[in-house]
C-alpha cells in the first residue's frame, strides 16, 4: 500500500521574474535567469542537493502559426546546436493530461530571443520545432549531465507573426526582473513602437494568465510522477 513521505523536490527552470513566483509551491525549488553559463552554474549546484529532476517552465515564443498568445505545449525533445534532448516520458504525459488544451511540440533552445517573425520563420524550419525559449536547452543538458528527469512545460507569450519591440527587449533582465526605466527611455527614442508594445502586453497577460492556471492543475511537484508517494 502506497504511503505519502516526502521525496526531493523538483528544479523549476524560469527566465523571467513572474514566471518564478508562479512556479514556486510545495515539493519546487526555483532558478530564474535567461543567462546561459548563470543558469548552468546555478542548476549544478541546485542537482548537488537531492532532487527529483528538472523541468523547464514559463513562456515561449511561438514558431508554429497555430500556436497563440496562452496555448500550453510540452516538449517531447528539446532541440539545440545540433543536439536532441528527449524528455521524461511519464512526467510529459502527466503534464499533457494536467493542462487544458496542451500541444505535445519539440521546443527549441535559443539563446538570443527570437525578435522578428523572420528569426521565428527560420529556426522554426531549420529545427523543425514549435515553440522556442532560452533555458529549456540548458536545463535539458544539465539533466542529462546528472541523469535526472527532465520534462518541459511552456505557454505561448509572443506568437509566430509577432515582432518583439526594442522597448520589451530593453526591458529584459538578467535574472528576469523588468526594467522599467530601461522600456521607457527606449520608447521615448522611439514613440512608434507603443502600438506593439501595447500588443505584446495584451499578448503576455493571457500567458501569464493561462501559467496560473496550468500551475495551480500541476499541484505539488508540479506534475512529477507519483510525487511524495512511495
Amino acid at each position: 500500500m502506497n504511503t505519502i513521505a516526502p521525496i526531493a523536490p523538483v528544479v523549476a527552470v524560469t527566465g523571467l521574474a513572474f514566471e518564478a513566483r508562479i512556479a514556486e509551491g510545495e515539493g519546487v525549488t526555483v532558478v530564474c535567469t535567461s543567462r546561459p553559463q548563470a543558469l548552468e552554474e546555478a542548476l549544478n549546484e541546485k542537482v548537488r542537493r537531492d532532487v527529483s529532476g528538472i523541468l523547464s517552465f514559463g513562456t515561449a515564443a511561438g514558431l508554429d502559426p497555430a500556436l497563440t498568445p496562452g496555448c500550453w505545449v510540452v516538449a517531447s525533445a528539446i532541440i539545440s546546436r545540433g543536439k536532441r534532448y528527449g524528455t521524461h516520458s511519464s512526467w510529459s504525459r502527466n503534464l499533457l493530461n494536467c493542462l487544458p488544451g496542451a500541444t505535445e511540440v519539440e521546443i527549441a533552445g535559443v539563446d538570443v530571443p527570437l525578435a522578428t517573425p523572420l528569426a521565428k520563420r527560420s529556426v522554426g524550419q531549420q529545427w523543425r520545432a514549435a515553440a522556442a525559449d532560452m533555458e529549456s536547452h540548458v536545463a535539458a543538458a544539465v539533466a542529462a549531465d546528472h541523469a535526472l528527469p527532465f520534462a518541459a512545460c511552456r505557454v505561448i507569450l509572443d506568437p509566430a507573426d509577432r515582432t518583439l519591440p526594442p522597448a520589451a527587449l530593453a526591458a529584459s533582465g538578467p535574472y528576469g526582473a523588468l526594467d522599467i526605466k530601461a522600456m521607457l527611455v527606449s520608447l521615448a527614442q522611439s514613440p512608434s513602437q507603443l502600438p506593439t508594445l501595447l500588443r505584446l502586453a495584451l499578448d503576455a497577460h493571457a500567458a501569464r494568465r493561462a501559467l496560473s492556471r496550468g500551475r495551480r492543475l500541476l499541484g505539488a511537484g508540479l506534475g512529477f510522477p507519483d510525487f511524495g508517494l512511495l
